[in-house]
Formats: structure tokens, sequence, C-alpha cells
């Protein structure tokens, strides 16, 4: 049951490859979920900080959800200030 999580939440971070290296994630972390950088990465990779299996349960991938939306829509604005 664990490594069935553990690989679905690998998928999370595998959706995310696209934007992954263009994204401050720390400031995703603090701003958002009022974590550590190092949190959130451990939960992208379906880990906790021991290497045990502990991803995204479904309210903070809602929560990582609205924090893309949000972000992406604070971008969108910046944008059409230009």
């Amino acid at each position: 049951m664990e490594t069935v999580q553990v690989i679905q939440e690998q998928r999370v971070k595998d959706q995310m490859q696209d934007i992954l290296v263009d994204i401050s994630w720390r400031g995703i972390a603090h701003r958002y979920f009022g974590k550590s950088a190092s949190w959130l990465y451990h939960k992208m990779d379906g880990i906790d900080g021991n290497g045990k299996p502990n991803g995204f349960n479904d309210a903070e991938k809602e929560q990582l959800r609205g924090a893309l939306c949000d972000l992406s829509e604070r971008i969108r604005r910046a944008a059409d200030k230009l």
C-alpha cells in the first residue's frame, strides 16, 4: 500500500516537470503553506524528512493547486501591466 502511494505522489512531481526549475518552491512553501522549502520538496518526492512514504494528502494537493493557480494569476496580471 505504501509503495502505491509513493508512486502516486511521484507522479505529482512528474506532472509539474515542465515548471519545476522555473518556480521558487521555497516561496510557495513559505507563502502558501507556512512551511520550509525542504518540507515541500519532500512532499513532492512522496517522502517525509526521514525518507518514509508521506506524500501530499488530498487537502495539501488542493492547497498546492490553489497556490499554482494564484501564482499564475499574479504572473498574468504582471504581464498585463507591461
